[in-house]
Order: C-alpha cells, then sequence, then structure tokens
C-alpha cells in the first residue's frame, strides 16, 4: 500500500511539473511592455495586439502600459527581480547597458528575414553591441525647425528645403535678421542639451567619441563638434536673436511663445507636429523646415524605438514571431502615424501616407536618408557621462557662464575619466 501510495504521489508531481510547451496549460502569454503615449500611438498598439490575440490561437499577449519618464530603472528592477516583460519598448540609446548586462537575447538567427532586409544596416547598427543584434529599430524621427510661416513669407528671407538647406552660418544670419522688438528669431529647447547638441553636430562633422584599434572610447571636442554649440551660444549671448529664457525649457514648453509670435522658429522632433495640431490657435501658419546642414550636409543623428526581447524569456520565438507581426509594412505605418515618426523599414516609408503636404509629412521622409545613428550610440558610461558631465558643462556654455576652452576641457578631461572607469 506504501508503494502504490508514493507511486501516485510521483505521479502527481511529474503532472506538475510537466508543460512548459503550453500544451496542456493552454496558450503562451507572452507580456507587451510598450511606452506609447499619444492617445493615436496607443490605440494603434492596442489595435495590433488584439489583432494578433484574434489570430494566433496559441500564444497570446498581454499588453503592458510602460512610461519613457521611468523606463531605464524600472526595466533594470524588473530585470534583476526576474519580472521583465518578454517583449520590450525602449529607445536604442538605452540598450547598451542591458546588451552587454547580459539582459537582452540576441536576435542574431531569430529574426525574419523579411525583416532584416527591409530595415536598412545604419538603422541595425544603431542596436548591434559587439557580435549580437539587442533590438529591432522601428520609428525615429528626425530634428526639425517648425516655424511661423506667415512670418517668414513676410521677411523675404529664402525658405529652405531638403535639396536646398540653409548651412548653419545662413541659419545664424537669417535668425539676427527675424529678431528685434522683444521678437527672436529661434528659441532654442535645451533642457536635455546634450543629444540634441551630439546629434545635429554629424552634420557639421562632429563626432565626439573615438574609438581606437584597442576598442576603447574617448572623448575628443574637434572642429566639427564646435560649430552646433557656438552657433547656439552666439546666437543667444551675442545675436541675441535667441531667446535665452527657453535654454532651460523642454520642446512643449516653447510653443504658446511660438503661438504667440515670440519665435520666427523652434527646433523640435518631427514628432511635435501632433502636439502643434492639436494646440495651434485658429489660423496659425505653420511649417517644417530642415535643420541647417554643414560639411556633412543634412546628416543628423537618431537614436531609434526600439524592441527587444528579455534573455529571461522562455518564449523568445514567439515573442520575436509578435514583432515580426507588428512591424509588417502596413503595421509599421499605422505606428508611425500614431507616433507622427517615420518607419525605419524600406517598404513603409515609400507609403504614400507618408509623404503628404498635410502636416508636412513629405519633408520629414526626404530627411530618412540622412538619418545615421547617435554618436554616443554604443557608448558604455554615456549615460553617466551626460548626466555628471556634458549636462551641466553645455548648460554652463550656452548661458555665458563659461567659455569654449572651459567646454572643451570638461567635455574631455572629464568625460574621458567618467569613460575610463567603465572600459578598464
Amino acid at each position: 500500500m506504501r508503494a502504490r501510495a508514493m507511486a501516485v504521489v510521483v505521479l502527481l508531481l511529474l503532472a506538475g511539473c510537466s508543460g512548459g510547451g503550453g500544451g496542456d496549460e493552454g496558450p503562451v502569454t507572452l507580456r507587451f511592455q510598450s511606452l506609447a503615449w499619444q492617445e493615436e500611438s496607443v490605440r494603434a498598439n492596442k489595435e495590433l495586439v488584439r489583432e494578433w490575440n484574434a489570430t494566433h490561437e496559441h500564444v497570446k499577449v498581454e499588453y503592458v502600459q510602460g512610461s519613457w519618464s521611468a523606463v531605464h530603472d524600472q526595466l533594470l528592477t524588473s530585470f534583476e527581480g526576474g519580472e521583465a516583460p518578454d517583449i520590450i519598448h525602449d529607445a536604442s540609446d538605452d540598450l547598451a547597458d542591458f546588451a552587454h548586462g547580459g539582459y537582452l537575447a540576441d536576435l542574431t538567427g531569430l529574426l525574419p528575414a523579411r525583416l532584416e532586409e527591409d530595415i536598412p544596416r545604419r538603422s541595425w547598427e544603431t542596436t548591434t553591441f559587439g557580435d549580437g543584434v539587442y533590438g529591432v529599430p522601428f520609428l525615429q524621427e528626425p530634428r526639425v525647425l517648425v516655424a511661423n510661416a506667415t512670418w517668414l513669407r513676410r521677411s523675404g528671407v529664402r525658405i529652405p528645403t531638403p535639396g536646398h538647406p540653409w548651412s548653419w552660418t545662413e541659419f545664424r544670419r537669417i535668425t539676427e535678421r527675424l529678431s528685434g522688438g522683444g521678437r527672436y528669431g529661434v528659441a532654442w529647447p535645451l533642457k536635455e542639451p546634450v543629444s540634441a547638441t551630439l546629434n545635429l553636430s554629424l552634420s557639421a562633422g562632429g563626432r565626439m567619441f573615438h574609438r581606437g584599434a584597442d576598442g576603447k572610447v574617448t572623448v575628443r571636442f574637434e572642429a566639427g563638434d564646435e560649430v552646433v554649440p557656438r552657433t547656439i551660444h552666439d546666437q543667444a549671448g551675442i545675436d541675441r536673436s535667441a531667446s535665452p529664457t527657453t535654454l532651460g525649457s523642454g520642446g512643449s514648453d516653447t510653443l504658446p511663445g511660438f503661438f504667440g509670435g515670440r519665435y520666427a522658429m523652434v527646433p523640435l522632433g518631427f514628432s511635435y507636429r501632433q502636439q502643434i495640431v492639436q494646440q495651434a490657435p485658429e489660423g496659425f501658419d505653420w511649417q517644417v523646415l530642415p535643420a541647417p546642414a554643414g560639411a556633412d550636409g543634412l546628416a543628423q543623428g537618431v537614436s531609434p524605438q526600439t524592441l527587444s526581447v528579455a534573455e529571461d524569456s522562455p518564449h523568445k520565438k514567439e515573442a520575436v514571431a509578435f514583432v515580426d507581426f507588428l512591424l509588417r509594412p502596413k503595421n509599421m505605418v499605422r505606428l508611425a502615424l500614431g507616433d507622427w515618426m517615420l518607419p525605419t523599414g524600406t517598404r513603409a516609408l515609400a507609403d504614400p501616407a507618408l509623404h503628404t503636404a498635410k502636416d508636412d509629412w513629405a519633408t520629414g521622409t526626404a530627411l530618412a536618408a540622412h538619418l545615421r545613428p547617435a554618436p554616443a550610440q554604443s557608448v558604455r558610461g554615456y549615460a553617466e557621462w551626460k548626466d555628471k558631465v556634458a549636462t551641466p558643462a553645455f548648460q554652463e556654455y550656452y548661458s555665458g557662464a563659461i567659455g569654449l576652452g572651459e567646454l572643451r576641457e570638461r567635455l574631455e578631461k572629464d568625460g574621458n575619466l567618467v569613460l575610463a572607469r567603465y572600459q578598464r
């Protein structure tokens, strides 16, 4: 009797431990953490999740709402606690430490050929660390000039186009011409000055980070790196063509003054058009212009939004299948329209809906070929360098508290001390 009872217990234990593949336990459930926040974008993401669930009996997806403002710390906590979502929405410049830390799955060999071929190599570079690919870049946005079209038309200045943009020198001269009487040619919202400065500096040949033959990265603030910060500094401090009060503001903070006729132009991410459409007073005429060009033309850095898979996920193949579904060309267009951004996929980017004159979509898509990986994309220690060294240094330089020489010394000397700790 005792032997028979023990056999029953063993059988029950084996039954409880079986499964894993999801056969008798019902469908696999994947948790998808999305950072979509605009109403249109949230709706598009949730609709796609519903469409997947309606057509996939054995793999279900649970939508989890995340937040851009807290995503890094939240993900780090969830990784260390073994609670990470299976599919992770983030930005490429947030992936390096997670990839090196072993928290994200290497997608090499898991991605379908269709998806690999549709997204350009330059975009894949933003999610490639070492020999692995740790995310799928799918949305990106250039930084553009949003202009008061009436003001520019009345001034008689040359209106730039992607085919014939302003140079940085011409841009400075035009903003000075547009200023006076308490009004400014430009309002730079530089509460977060580092990414804007570094990404726009690619147009002038700026690189900032230089990787040696030994693989180690050093900071060098060279001639190409000076062009954009010097332009902003001189507009605010010498020409008085840039509003000094907006230097510590976020992009949304500048819109009331822009609508009120205080600033002729505001450099903003392409997706800000959605806020402008919603908030602009009736009859306000605005237009999108390309950012100024330098020695390297219209090149600028971007950190695309990405979809990654957690290394701890027991269902990596299923997670990648959902990512592939989410990023089919027509679905990628829906996500791009919802976020007012550009898709990375070449087939999606060719969709007529993204080439209309309405809301200046065509101007943005004309810039897509000029977008490059942000300079700091694969630099370990970048977050600390940005927060502790570069942000205060640029803020003080733009405000006039320090000169270009001290800015260079702090970025290089203090910055290289920070990076060295991550490269021992």
